[in-house]
C-alpha cells in the first residue's frame, strides 16, 4: 500500500500495476489530505463565510471536495468566496493588509504542510495580527497506518511517503516494522524511485525481514528536519481527528497549543460540530483504508467523475479514484 497522494498520481501515470507480476498488487491508502478531509470541515468553512462574513483561504484542492449540502467553489449566499492561497504566509498577509476583516486559513495536509501552518501562526503573534486565525485539520500518519495494520485491509507492506519523511525522519515508521512486522521502503516519486522501492519491500518479504528501508536518500534522513519538527511541535499537540472512511483516531491530528488558541478559528466563532455521513453509495472510505479500489464503486466512472465528484477522492489529482480515472487502469 502506498499512503502518499503523489506516488498513487505516478503509479497510475507511469502504469506501474500494469508492468507487475500478477501475485503482486498495489493498492491506495489514505495519502490524499484532501481525501481524509472530512464532510464537516468544509461545513464549517462555508458556515464561517456564511454566517459570520468571513474571508476564508484554502489550498485549491480542497475547494471542490463535496460538505454535506454544497463545497467551497460553489456560489455563497453571503459574504465572499473563498479564495485561493498558495501558502499560509498569503492568508496572513491578506489579513494584515485589511485589518477590518477577519480571515480564516483552512489548515490540512500532513507533517508535510503542518511545519508552514506552525511557523504562520508563530509569525501571527508575533505581529499581534488579531484579524487572521486558522481552521486547523492537519493530521499525522502513524496512528492511521497503525489503524490500517489493525483493519481489514490485508497489507504485506508500505510504500511510505517521501515528503512527510523528509520532515519527520525515516525513524517515524519503524513501529510498523517492529510492532506490525510489516515491510516498509521510503519512496521518491520518480518511476525508477517506485520500482526501486517495490523491490526493495520484496526483497523483505523473500527473506522474511520486517524493516524501513530509505529508497528516497536524496530527501530522506533517519532524524528528519529538527527545525520543521521543532516549529510544528511548539505551536501543535497531538489531538483525537475524525478521517474518512476510518471515524475518530486517537491523537491522529493537531491542534494549537494553550499558548496559541487564540487564533484558533474553531474557538473564535461558533460552528457546526456534529459529523455529518458520507455519500450514499461512495465507496471513498473503502477505499482508504484498503479494503475496495476505485473499480469496485458503484459510482465510478458513472455518477462520480472529476467534473462531478460525489466523493473527495474523486477531487483532488492525487485522489485514487481521480488517479484511476484519469489513467484508466483495467480490473484485473
Amino acid at each position: 500500500m502506498e499512503v502518499c497522494g503523489g506516488h498513487t498520481h505516478a503509479i497510475h501515470q507511469f502504469g506501474l500495476p500494469q508492468l507487475l507480476p500478477e501475485e503482486l498488487r498495489l493498492i491506495s491508502g489514505p495519502g490524499c489530505p484532501v481525501c481524509v478531509t472530512n464532510a464537516l470541515f468544509i461545513d464549517q468553512a462555508i458556515d464561517l463565510i456564511e454566517n459570520h462574513q468571513v474571508q476564508v483561504c484554502t489550498y485549491g484542492d480542497l475547494m471542490r471536495v463535496p460538505g454535506s449540502k454544497s463545497s467551497l467553489d460553489k456560489p455563497r449566499r453571503s459574504g465572499v468566496p473563498a479564495q485561493v492561497v498558495l501558502s499560509p504566509l498569503n492568508a496572513l498577509d491578506l489579513a494584515e493588509r485589511h485589518p477590518n476583516t477577519q480571515v480564516v486559513f483552512l489548515g490540512i495536509g500532513f507533517e508535510t504542510t503542518a511545519p508552514a501552518s506552525a511557523a504562520t501562526i508563530q509569525e501571527a503573534k508575533r505581529k499581534k495580527i488579531s484579524n487572521f486565525s486558522m481552521l486547523v485539520a492537519h493530521k499525522t500518519m502513524p496512528a492511521a497506518m497503525a489503524a490500517i495494520c489493525e483493519g481489514q485491509a490485508q497489507i504485506d507492506g508500505f510504500i511510505c511517503p517521501g515528503h512527510v519523511s523528509a520532515i519527520t525522519g525515516a525513524q517515524l515508521f519503524d513501529f510498523l516494522a517492529s510492532r506490525y512486522k510489516k515491510s516498509c521502503a521510503i519512496s521518491g516519486f520518480e518511476p525508477l524511485d517506485l520500482v526501486e522501492s517495490i523491490l526493495m519491500l520484496i526483497r523483505q518479504q523473500n527473506t522474511r525481514q520486517s524493516q524501513v528501508d530509505i529508497q528516497y536518500k536524496r530527501a530522506v534522513s533517519q532524524s528528519g528536519n529538527k527545525k520543521a519538527q521543532s516549529i510544528m511541535n511548539e505551536v501543535f499537540e497531538p489531538a483525537v481527528d475524525y478521517w474518512r472512511g476510518f471515524g475518530k483516531i486517537e491523537d491522529s491530528g493537531l491542534a494549537l497549543r494553550k499558548e496559541y488558541e487564540e487564533f484558533d478559528a474553531g474557538k473564535r466563532f461558533k460552528i457546526p460540530t456534529q459529523i455529518v455521513p458520507e455519500p450514499s453509495g461512495c465507496a471513498c472510505g473503502e477505499i482508504l483504508t484498503g479494503i475496495k479500489q476505485p473499480l469496485d464503486c458503484s459510482l465510478f466512472a458513472k455518477q462520480c467523475t472529476p467534473t462531478n465528484p460525489i466523493g473527495a477522492c474523486m477531487v483532488s489529482n492525487e485522489g485514487a479514484c481521480h488517479a484511476y480515472y484519469k489513467f484508466k487502469p483495467t480490473k484485473n
